[in-house]
C-alpha cells in the first residue's frame, strides 16, 4: 500500500484551489456563471453548445446519425465549449445547463426555446423527436433505456474514478486505482457478457443505447483513454472489440467523433460544424494550414 500518512478529514472540509490536479483551474464547489458570456447563435433550429469529450461524442455521433436517416430536421449547429478554459461558466452557458457541463442543447423549431442538457436526456429527447434509434415497442423500449441509464450511471467510475486517479491526479493513490480498475473491469464483463449474444447492447438493432456507450467503453477497448488498455488487459474482452469496431466503421460515427474536437491530428478536428460541407472542406483546410 501506499507509504503517505494517512489523511484523517477534518471536521470541516475547506476548498484548497490549488488541489485537483490536472483541473484545477475549472473545479470549484459551488455553481453559477463566473462570467458574462452570451452564446452564439447559427442558422439551424438545433443549437448543440459542446467540446467532444465522450459526452459530447455522443450527440454529434446522434445528429450524424439522424441526418444519414435523411432528417433534415436534425441540422445542426455545433459550437466549440472549452471547458479547461472554463467556458462552460458563462452566463449563457449556465442559463442553457445550470449544471455547467457540456453537452448542451437549444432547439428553436418550438414557439418557445427548449433547453436539453445532460447527455442521455439529449439523446432520449432526439430520439424521441425524430422517432429513429429508439425502439417503440415497450419490451425492447425498457431494455434501450436500462442500457442507456446503465451508462449514465455506470461511466463516472470510468471516468470520474479510475480515468482520474490513474491519469490525472497528482498524486498515485493505489487504494483509489485498484478500487476503480477492479469496478471498471467488472463493467467490461457486464458488457462482453451482454454483447456475446447480441450484435447490439439493448439487442439486434442499433440504439442511443450504443451512442451513449460506445465512446466510452469502445475507446476504452480500442486503447484511445487513458492509455490504459495493457493495464486494465482489454483484449480480455473480445465482444465489446468487436462491437466497438463495428460502430466505428460507420460514416456518421466517424463525422460524429470530428465534431468539436480540438485533440488529434489536425484533420480529425472539425471545431464547430454549421453545414454538412464543413466536413468536406475540414481535411483540406487542415492539411493545408499544417505545410
Amino acid at each position: 500500500m501506499s507509504d503517505l500518512p494517512a489523511y484523517i478529514p477534518p471536521k470541516v472540509w475547506t476548498w484548497d484551489k490549488a488541489n485537483g490536479g490536472q483541473f484545477a483551474n475549472i473545479n470549484r464547489p459551488i455553481a453559477g456563471p463566473t462570467h458574462e458570456a452570451a452564446l452564439p447563435r447559427g442558422k439551424h433550429p438545433l443549437q448543440l453548445y459542446s467540446l467532444a469529450t465522450p459526452n459530447g461524442v455522443k450527440v454529434t455521433v446522434m445528429l450524424e446519425e439522424l441526418l444519414a436517416l435523411g432528417h433534415a430536421g436534425a441540422q445542426y449547429d455545433a459550437w466549440l465549449i472549452r471547458i479547461n478554459q472554463g467556458e462552460q461558466f458563462g452566463s449563457g452557458f449556465v442559463e442553457v445547463n445550470p449544471n455547467s457541463k457540456i453537452p448542451a442543447l437549444l432547439d428553436y423549431s418550438a414557439p418557445e426555446p427548449i433547453r436539453v442538457f445532460e447527455s442521455g436526456s439529449i439523446l432520449l429527447y432526439l430520439a424521441e423527436k425524430f422517432g429513429a434509434f429508439l425502439p417503440s415497442k415497450p419490451a425492447q423500449r425498457a431494455e434501450c433505456l436500462s442500457w442507456l441509464f446503465w451508462q449514465m450511471g455506470s461511466a463516472p467510475y470510468l471516468g470520474g474514478g479510475f480515468g482520474h486517479f490513474y491519469a490525472y491526479a497528482p498524486t498515485k493513490i493505489e487504494y483509489a486505482i485498484d478500487r476503480f480498475a477492479m469496478e471498471v473491469k467488472r463493467q467490461l464483463d457486464v458488457l462482453n457478457r451482454r454483447l456475446a449474444e447480441n450484435p447490439y447492447v439493448s439487442g439486434g438493432d442499433y440504439t442511443i443505447a450504443d451512442m451513449a456507450i460506445w465512446p466510452w467503453y469502445g475507446a476504452l477497448v480500442k486503447g484511445l483513454a487513458y492509455d490504459a488498455g495493457e493495464f486494465l488487459q482489454v483484449h480480455e474482452y473480445t465482444h465489446v472489440i468487436r462491437w466497438a469496431d463495428d460502430i466505428a466503421k460507420r460514416p456518421a460515427v466517424q463525422r460524429g467523433r470530428m465534431v468539436n474536437r480540438v485533440t488529434g491530428p489536425l484533420e480529425s478536428q472539425l471545431h464547430e460544424r454549421h453545414d454538412a460541407s464543413d466536413f468536406d472542406t475540414c481535411t483540406q483546410d487542415k492539411l493545408q494550414n499544417s505545410k
